[in-house]
């Protein structure tokens, strides 16, 4: 089958709900074929994930999540403010989140966080040249601790109880490609 019968267009939308994170989207759409149906999409702001390196070890946070109702270890991260550059984004919350400061933001990539629901993209940033501040700048409802996990503990415990944000998942793999690629 020709690529361009795969495709759909989108002949009407309207926003079925809206949240302080996100708006679902009712999408009336078309196949090339002729197929119709309504669909449902999220729009959200995109997200961005660092990897901080600092002596041989990663900064990761430890913290709540709410919907799995469990704690969770992973790499500091959030959402990019209205406007906002994925770097600035990337800085700004590693500081925020671990008090450290990264003289070199490497850009990894970007995946859809889930391409069947998600309109948005997830930006991954290696961060090293670390210099910690020993403070923290967290939103008011944050409440998280960072901690120095050895990296190869990091990568052999990935998929385990606390480290199950599938995320981390993708930016473990950007972090292992841009590894293996030297």
């Amino acid at each position: 089958m020709n690529d361009n019968k795969l495709k759909w267009e989108i002949k009407d939308r309207r926003k079925l709900l809206h949240t302080p994170v996100f708006d679902v989207i009712g999408q009336y759409e078309r196949s090339a074929t002729g197929i119709e149906g309504e669909y449902v999409a999220i729009e959200a702001p995109d997200w961005v994930m660092v990897i901080p390196e600092y002596n041989g070890s990663f900064v990761t946070v430890k913290q709540w999540r709410h919907s799995s109702e469990s704690l969770s270890i992973e790499f500091p991260g959030g959402v990019a403010d209205e406007g906002e550059d994925t770097a600035t984004t990337a800085a700004r919350e590693l500081y925020e989140e671990t008090g450290f400061k990264a003289n070199s933001l490497t850009y990894l990539g970007s995946v859809s966080p889930n391409p069947a629901l998600f309109k948005n993209r997830f930006h991954v940033y290696l961060a090293d040249d670390l210099t910690p501040t020993g403070e923290q700048a967290l939103d008011d409802d944050e409440l998280l601790t960072y901690e120095l996990i050895p990296i190869d503990e990091v990568i052999s415990s990935y998929g385990d109880q606390m480290y199950s944000h599938a995320l981390m998942g993708a930016a473990l793999a950007m972090y292992m490609r841009k590894k293996m690629l030297r």
